[in-house]
């Protein structure tokens, strides 16, 4: 985990700070007493877990004791996997793929190789894994390793068709090599290739298979450094694999072939077979197959074999999706996998290789999902998943995040969520069933909710560090969906996903859900444990359009009706008529489209499951030959009953009570016309151009064809922190692009996700779209909507993309049945503050500067009775009290992407200001409750993660998380209560960061613990008569064969030793509490017991060698006492 150091700024700086200005109003004394209790103390930041599938998988390995699998990516990652909830996200600092993991096994430890040819050795015996030991090679690359179980030398097999021999303890090179030279036949004229496989008999440990690339296998004898049998086929290897018995092998070949070899026959293989090749009836060879990748050779001890391969289908599947084959016995059964196949390994009962395997399942590695099949029962069904590794089923295209939920929330989503489940699993438990939960002490329920391409909703319960999904909600069951591709109606605005989830808005008290997607509609949805059958889905259409003219006079008088009365914004609900009759609105190939959704709503009845059912649906209209504008913001507030909405043309208010449309206005329209509103320069246009705000002028190419990528693509951003100029131009593009949702989601894994492909609409220019000022955020509060008044009402502030928050005041009739009656009146009050750059989010506070929550109706089943209906619902919260004259009884709250501004109340007067970023701008700004207190939660775009207090905005916290962003991360990062936060870090895989002091600090206590003590199954027995004979497996003494007394020490060039930072002190830095100090007592009892006995070892010796020279002297002198001098 890294850790970052933070620029803790003192509390009394701000006073003189350039970037920060507090002014107090006369007549504003309240806000002197506010008592601040979030100080700088209270926050760090650090990377806390990572759900998700790995990002483009690129190797596996499996502890077969431990029950843990390991996954390396591309990108260098290692995600290490046991029980449900037991996860692990590591990184290889320098980024190289990972070609393979080898586990020592039931040591806590796991070997890596990378594609930049380094071996790295990891300690998982720590809860953060650490590199102990690290080698790079400098002359060879490395292709293939083995690591024989039980034993500490590695065998490293290279391109050059060398194998070097290291030892894993000390990470130090043998001086024993095997050179390809001396492994093949002197009378072979080529190179045999790289080394693809090295493994041991399993009956004879000095016996090492080496399987050479061009299909050359050579059985080598450590102990006379020769080769005892050479193997040949004319076809290339991909994989060997051994019986247990070490009598025969197994080798999966280019051409579709499994040739099977006894090791003391080399001529020729004892068997060949193309599994899926046809068989000609001339007793020809049959057609070649694609290669065979890999294969696996399994014994039963109570039945025949298996053999296990991916690969090999013949060439004329064209189209076929990949498939693992299962051959047993007589029967062979071919898998169907839904992406392409990584790996897979078979995982048996015993880590021995020379006692029968008893194989149970086999665990395969896909391109974009991780499959486990039971091989103990009929069929081969799969086990269920445990992990959340179902995150980008569809892509992601937006994401929320609420910590602290109502606690009845998660049990209410998982009951009606487990009816969703599929059938026909295996019955069996998960078999990777390694490791233990962390002992944490967060309780608090999170929640996370996904948007996706395909129109789904998914809720996943995020408490404790872990991750599950909860309920899906598939929104475009609401619609008709077009059979082919000419029934395709032509008034979509997006190419593909027309039902992608733009935003959503949730209110977790209530459980109202509403959200908006990419055609331009938005659904409002309600809770029910109830299953409903709807026979006409409620549907509203609503007309707007900004015209030029509307401009100059709004009228705020005129704000109860829709200011475009039309017939598609009327204020009754629109059955299906409309949309399955477009004759109501122009659709010929000679006019322009108008007063036609982009979608169509499904005429027939729509039965509903318990879980969230559709209320009423709203869809925006083409108009005059324009599409309608994308929808940049939405809120939904149960306690009024109504939805806003807003775009680029204006805003709209639903009441989804009456099914009525309240407001239909320009964004120019809410200023009063005292307010000095600013008139943007607009280009003059001819004619009216299509728009369906899918564009982004990238780089002065031509808007229409630019289709901005979806959020979900990958592209990393193309700057570099000494390249100011691209880094400007990036940030312009990420700005641009995260105001507006473009076509929805291209494949991550796809070249042409690259390349832009021309929107079925031209774009407007993008002058005229930058200077539209659209409706960027709401807020439903009860406040004081004039300067004038002080008695709170129901109230909702507007935020613009040029820095304005408007005020909106509403006027309810009374609950009950006056409320689905009398008409809600509402009327714009003007402006309350301009602010740099577009507004982001907005909050009120108390006169103590407590959060003042928008008002929410208890949740309530809308399909039981009345009397259960009236026990669970309750009026609308009173109103607090009043302000009284000339004082400020609440504090308004705003942040854009410049500046956060604190604002009084009835007042308006503001009290405190601070400029958050001069070269930037704030991609996401949330006011958070943490640690008691509340605070705004910033994400720049420069990568800057901060924090201010309230109401003075002081800054607690600035950290240089993030060098550089992507659209991705723009989309999705948000912040959450009690200091926590996530982003997609990648299309497949969410990063949970947290800036709250206290959770760094318990990090260690939640994280789950990879290694737990398992004694290691005792070695098969070898039988009395395999004991008389020598007919059991032969061990080998490697060190005296690779140690560097009988091998002598390795070249020193040919590779560099890398001492890892998770040596001993990682490990004493990893542990903590009383077993921690237990452990390094004991470590320090051992060091000095150890160097105790090397002392009285040494005196010893010193005593004898001291004897022997006493003894020495004794005899010379008696030898020479007598003679003379001149007898010497």
């Amino acid at each position: 985990m890294k850790k970052f150091n933070i620029r803790k700024v003192l509390d009394g700086l701000t006073a003189v700070s350039s970037s920060s200005s507090a002014t107090a109003q006369p007549g504003t004394r309240e806000n002197d007493v506010i008592q601040e209790t979030l100080q700088s103390e209270h926050f760090q930041l650090c990377k806390t877990v990572r759900h998700g599938f790995p990002h483009q998988p690129s190797s596996m390995a499996f502890d077969p004791v431990q029950k843990i699998l390991a996954v390396g990516t591309q990108s260098g990652a290692l995600r290490l996997f046991g029980r449900a909830g037991v996860e692990c996200y590591c990184q290889h600092e320098s980024g190289a793929a990972v070609i393979q993991l080898q586990f020592l096994i039931n040591e806590g430890a796991l070997v890596s190789a990378l594609a930049d040819d380094s071996i790295h050795l990891w300690n998982l015996r720590q809860k953060l894994p650490a590199i102990l030991h690290s080698l790079k090679f400098n002359r060879e690359r490395i292709t293939y390793c083995h690591l024989p179980f039980q034993s500490k030398w590695l065998y490293i097999g290279t391109e050059r068709g060398n194998i070097h021999i290291v030892n894993v303890e000390s990470f130090t090179l043998s001086g024993y090599v095997i050179m390809w030279n001396k492994a093949i036949e002197l009378s072979t004229k080529t190179h045999p290739g790289p080394v693809v496989h090295i493994s041991d008999n399993p009956m004879d440990e000095g016996k090492l298979l080496i399987g050479f690339e061009c299909g050359i296998v050579v059985l080598w004898d450590l102990k006379s450094k020769k080769a005892d049998y050479r193997y040949n086929y004319d076809e290339a290897i991909h994989s060997v694999a051994w019986h247990h018995e070490g009598k025969q092998f197994v080798c999966s070949h280019s051409d579709g072939t499994l040739t099977t070899w006894n090791v003391r026959a080399p001529a020729k293989p004892a068997q060949t077979i193309t599994p899926h090749g046809k068989q000609p009836k001339d007793g020809k060879k049959p057609e070649p197959c694609k290669p065979i990748l890999k294969v696996e050779y399994k014994t039963t001890r109570a039945g025949d074999p298996f053999m296990v391969l991916s690969g090999g289908l013949s060439y004329d599947t064209v189209g076929r999706r990949a498939c693992l084959t299962v051959m047993h016995g007589k029967s062979t059964a071919v898998l169907e996998m839904d992406y392409p196949i990584v790996d897979f390994l078979t995982l048996c009962e015993t880590p021995y290789p020379n006692d029968f395997q008893e194989p149970y399942a086999v665990v395969v590695l896909l391109e974009k999902d991780l499959v486990v099949i039971d091989l103990g029962q009929i069929g081969y069904p799969i086990f269920e998943n445990p992990y959340p590794l179902t995150i980008h089923e569809s892509p992601v295209t937006c994401c929320e995040y609420f910590a602290d939920c109502p606690a009845e929330l998660i049990p209410a989503l998982y009951s009606v969520g487990s009816r969703q489940k599929r059938q026909g699993y295996s019955k069996k438990e998960w078999p990777i069933s390694g490791g233990n939960w962390g002992q944490g002490t967060q309780s608090y329920p999170e929640i996370i909710i996904t948007g996706h391409a395909d129109g789904s909703i998914k809720f996943w319960d995020a408490s404790a560090l872990m991750l599950q999904v909860l309920y899906k909600l598939k929104t475009a069951k609401v619609f008709e969906r077009a059979r082919g591709k000419e029934e395709k109606p032509s008034t979509d605005i997006v190419e593909e996903d027309p039902f992608a989830i733009q935003t959503l808005s949730w209110c977790p008290e209530s459980r109202m859900l509403c959200v908006a997607g990419v055609s331009a509609h938005v659904i409002i949805y309600r809770f029910s444990k109830q299953e409903v059958t709807t026979e006409v889905v409620q549907l509203l259409e609503v007309r707007m359009q900004c015209e030029l003219s509307d401009v100059d006079s709004p009228d705020p008088g005129g704000d109860q009706t829709p200011t475009l009365p039309t017939p598609g914004a009327s204020s009754s609900p629109q059955e299906n008529e409309a949309p399955t009759h477009p004759s109501t609105g122009s659709n010929s190939t000679d006019g322009p489209r108008d007063n036609i959704p982009c979608l169509q709503v499904r005429s027939s009845p729509l039965k509903q499951s318990p879980g969230y059912q559709v209320e009423l649906v709203i869809q925006l209209v083409w108009v005059s030959g324009e599409p309608p504008q994308q929808i940049t913001s939405l809120a939904v507030n149960s306690s009024y009953g109504l939805v806003v909405f807003g775009n680029s043309s204006g805003l709209a208010v639903v009441d989804y009570l009456q099914k009525t449309l309240l407001l239909n206005m320009g964004t120019t329209e809410l200023y009063s016309p005292s307010d000095p509103y600013p008139r943007q320069p607009r280009s003059p246009r001819k004619a009216r151009q299509p728009s369906a705000a899918l564009c982004d002028s990238n780089d002065g190419s031509n808007a229409s064809e630019d289709r901005c990528k979806s959020p979900t693509s990958g592209t990393p951003s193309p700057c570099n922190s000494d390249d100011e100029p691209k880094q400007q131009n990036f940030i312009e593009r990420v700005k641009s692009k995260s105001r507006r949702f473009s076509k929805t989601v291209a494949n991550d894994f796809d070249a042409k996700d690259n390349s832009f492909s021309r929107s079925r609409s031209s774009s407007v220019t993008s002058i005229d779209r930058e200077s539209r000022e659209a409706i960027s955020s709401f807020h439903f509060c009860e406040s004081f909507p004039r300067k004038t008044e002080n008695l709170l009402s129901p109230s909702l502030l507007v935020g613009t993309t040029q820095g304005s928050v408007l005020v909106v005041a509403l006027s309810l009739p009374p609950s009950g049945d006056q409320r689905l009656q009398q008409p809600v009146s509402i009327s714009s009050c003007g402006t309350l503050v301009r602010l740099k750059g577009g507004v982001l989010t907005m909050a009120l506070l108390d006169a103590t500067g407590a959060l003042l929550p928008p008002p929410y109706e208890p949740w309530y089943d809308p399909n039981a009775s009345d009397e259960e209906k009236e026990k669970s619902r309750r009026r609308r919260p009173a109103s607090p009290p009043s302000s009284q004259e000339g004082q400020d009884s609440q504090y308004a709250v705003v942040c854009s992407e410049k500046q956060a501004k604190v604002v009084a109340l009835p007042s308006q007067a503001d009290i405190y200001k601070h400029n958050i970023t001069e070269s930037s701008f704030v991609l996401r700004a949330d006011v958070v409750q943490m640690a008691g207190a509340s605070c705004i939660a910033c994400f720049c775009a420069n990568g800057h993660i901060m924090t201010l207090s309230l109401p003075s905005l002081r800054p607690l916290l600035d950290v240089n998380y993030l060098p550089l962003t992507d659209m991705r991360i723009a989309r999705t990062f948000c912040f959450s209560n009690l200091g926590q936060a996530l982003y997609l870090t990648s299309p497949t895989e969410i990063q949970r960061i947290t800036y709250s002091q206290e959770t760094c600090d318990n990090l260690q206590e939640m994280l789950s613990e990879l290694f737990t003590p398992v004694e290691t199954p005792e070695a098969p027995n070898r039988g009395f008569f395999k004991g008389l004979f020598g007919g059991g497996a032969q061990s080998l003494d490697r060190e005296d064969l690779f140690g560097e007394m009988a091998a002598g020490k390795a070249s020193r060039s040919l590779a560099q030793h890398i001492p890892g930072p998770g040596g001993m002190e990682g490990m004493k830095g990893a542990a903590s509490g009383v077993v921690g100090e237990l452990a390094r007592a004991r470590i320090a009892l051992d060091e000095r017991g150890q160097k105790l006995g090397e002392l009285e070892e040494r005196t010893a010796a010193m005593m004898a060698s001291a004897d022997s020279f006493s003894k020495h002297a004794h005899d010379m002198m008696l030898k020479y006492k007598d003679k003379k001098w001149y007898q010497l």
